[in-house]
């Protein structure tokens, strides 16, 4: 194989939108992708060149970190290039590192310092910048982050890729619905409380239309019955997604997504959150944390009284893949 090659991989639904418009701009010549196996639905719609085969064990993020380790190809390859905080991001990193291949890392940066939130994304994060040749980072405030962090690696500011894919809508609006999605490690001991929350706040407010589209986790479907006042519905596509986002008044999440798609929107966001890696949505006023259940009603009636705002967003601008593109050519 080519060694000028570069392998892309990715696993999950997030991971594929912040990588898709980066291949979008790439020859076909130029690049490999690697599945790691955790949305397997993807598969419907991408044709890959490697798919890791995950094996159901005891401890979940185990079995992915050593089956991307063992399973990684054995195909020459110049470079990877890994996107987020997966425990496969992190597993793909590793192996790049053993095979002293130059490892690129799309979202590098996004800090909280808190390694219980996000748990255990803050940790795989820390470690790929730690190892990457070369970091691509969303935001300036994400760059600093690492060069106070001494990383070896290059540093750019490119934007975040993912807002790359919602270029062209030029209507927006604020609607009656509400758009909660709920799914995060850290909130599953307290969902119950959260959805509890949310489903008194959709009843005393029989004028707006809350929508949950629920995440396939047990640890989210086991409370869904608390939420009689609130339409769950089945996971969205992202084009339904961000049809809905669009066109919302507000948005309750604990996604770190919907933070960068609401944000571009200039929609409110509700951050069930401790802390976010996303600080900059905060000082532009997009982004509201809310640590625990019990906070959430009060701080929904503050935002619902006015819930315009229009200010420039913090995570780029949508034209991020073709930054990119020009660095890996540069580096390659």
């Amino acid at each position: 194989m080519n060694k000028h090659v570069i392998l892309f991989c990715f696993g999950t639904r997030p991971e594929w939108l912040k990588i898709k418009p980066l291949v979008n701009k790439m020859k076909v010549d130029e690049y490999k992708l690697l599945f790691t196996g955790q949305h397997p639905d993807l598969l419907k719609d991408i044709t890959v060149d490697y798919t890791i085969k995950l094996e159901d064990r005891t401890n979940r993020l185990d079995s992915v970190v050593s089956e991307c380790l063992v399973q990684f190809p054995k195909d020459e390859f110049s470079s990877i290039l890994v996107q987020g905080d997966t425990a496969s991001a992190f597993a793909c990193a590793l192996a790049a590192y053993h095979r002293r291949l130059k490892i690129y890392y799309l979202e590098a940066g996004l800090r909280s310092y808190d390694l219980e939130n996000p748990y255990p994304e803050e940790g795989y994060r820390q470690m790929i910048s730690r190892i990457a040749d070369v970091n691509l980072c969303p935001t300036s405030l994400s760059a600093e982050n690492l060069k106070t962090e001494k990383v070896k690696g290059d540093v750019f500011i490119v934007g975040n890729t993912v807002l790359d894919n919602l270029t062209g809508h030029d209507q927006i609006e604020y609607g009656n619905t509400v758009l909660v999605t709920m799914h995060r490690r850290e909130n599953h001991k307290l969902m119950d409380e959260w959805f509890t929350e949310i489903n008194n706040i959709a009843e005393a407010h029989p004028h707006l239309k809350f929508i949950l589209p629920i995440h396939p986790s047990p640890y989210v479907q086991k409370h869904k019955h608390i939420l009689k006042f609130v339409d769950v519905i089945p996971p969205l596509d992202h084009h339904e997604l961000i049809n809905v986002v669009k066109n919302c008044r507000l948005i309750i999440t604990d996604s770190g997504g919907l933070q960068e798609e609401g944000t571009f929107f200039n929609k409110k966001v509700i951050v069930c959150r401790k802390t976010t890696e996303r600080p900059e949505g905060i000082e532009t006023g997009h982004l509201h944390l809310c640590a625990s259940p019990k906070e959430l009603s009060s701080l929904f009636d503050k935002l619902n009284d006015n819930v315009y705002i229009c200010n420039p967003c913090p995570y780029g601008d949508g034209h991020s893949a073709e930054k990119v593109y020009n660095i890996l050519k540069n580096k390659s």
